[in-house]
């Protein structure tokens, strides 16, 4: 339980997190314009508040992306050559259907990051890791603290490279343990306020998946406060969502004991 594990997209809700404790300090507010903080064109319609709803109308990836570590060069130049482009790259008017979107969660850190004039992961230590009293989540865990998946003859997997203008979207490391606080204090406890933006809903369920090369998550919690976190050192998300809702299911339809 002390060693860490690459969570992918569950760093979206602390992204979101992120941006309403910003919001909530008067230095931005959730319909703010992306071209107010980056040098995106005028115009496009894409608020804050769509990246964060995966409603801007941005593909899921950047454009022209490797293939054996997609994210290893997406550095924060080739972002900002995207985000000078994004008049190009939308599929339609912002605000629509909701359209899962990593590029969408990069631009977003990156238009936090310049709103409140601060590295991303320096803000989010500081607006959301430290009052969540979590410790055990950054994006670059010491080498002999990392757990991660084996292929062929047991050999170690590398992991992807995500610590760059990707982070926002998929690039923190957190232990298991803290992995569960984190769903706990944002979806039960409600210790920074209502749930981010960022969390999915279905029915009474607040939850967020994630993968990466090697590494699967799901995680969300019941109206009621039943929750679950699953990791498995794995890339397929789907058994990993299935366990999670059995284990759910399980939670929910487990007659109350009795006391004898």
């Amino acid at each position: 339980m002390d060693r860490f594990v690459q969570i992918g997209s569950l760093t979206k809700p602390l992204t979101g997190t992120l941006l309403v404790q910003l919001a909530s300090t008067g230095l931005l507010q959730l319909d703010d314009p992306v071209e107010q903080f980056l040098t995106a064109p005028a115009g496009t319609g894409i608020t804050l508040r769509h990246l964060a709803e995966h409603t801007a109308a941005l593909p899921r990836v950047p454009p022209r992306l490797r293939r054996r570590d997609p994210y290893a060069a997406f550095d924060t130049e080739a972002l900002s050559a995207v985000v000078q482009r994004l008049d190009f790259l939308t599929t339609g008017p912002p605000g629509g259907e909701a359209e899962y979107s990593n590029l969408g969660y990069a631009v977003l850190g990156a238009a936090l990051s310049s709103a409140a004039g601060a590295p991303y992961e320096e803000l989010l230590n500081e607006y959301v890791l430290a009052p969540l009293g979590l410790t055990d989540v950054t994006s670059n865990p010491p080498q002999d603290r990392r757990l991660g998946g084996r292929g062929l003859l047991g050999r170690p997997l590398r992991p992807w490279t995500m610590s760059g203008a990707i982070l926002p979207a998929g690039g923190m490391w957190a232990t298991p343990r803290e992995t569960a606080h984190l769903v706990t204090r944002l979806l039960v406890e409600r210790r920074l306020g209502e749930p981010a933006p960022s969390w999915q809903t279905t029915g009474p369920l607040r939850w967020h998946n994630g993968a990466t090369r090697d590494a699967s998550v799901f995680a969300g919690a019941m109206a009621d406060g039943t929750w679950v976190m699953v990791h498995r050192l794995s890339g397929k998300p789907a058994p990993t969502e299935q366990l999670a809702v059995q284990i759910l299911k399980d939670a929910v339809t487990k007659p109350p004991s009795s006391e004898t």
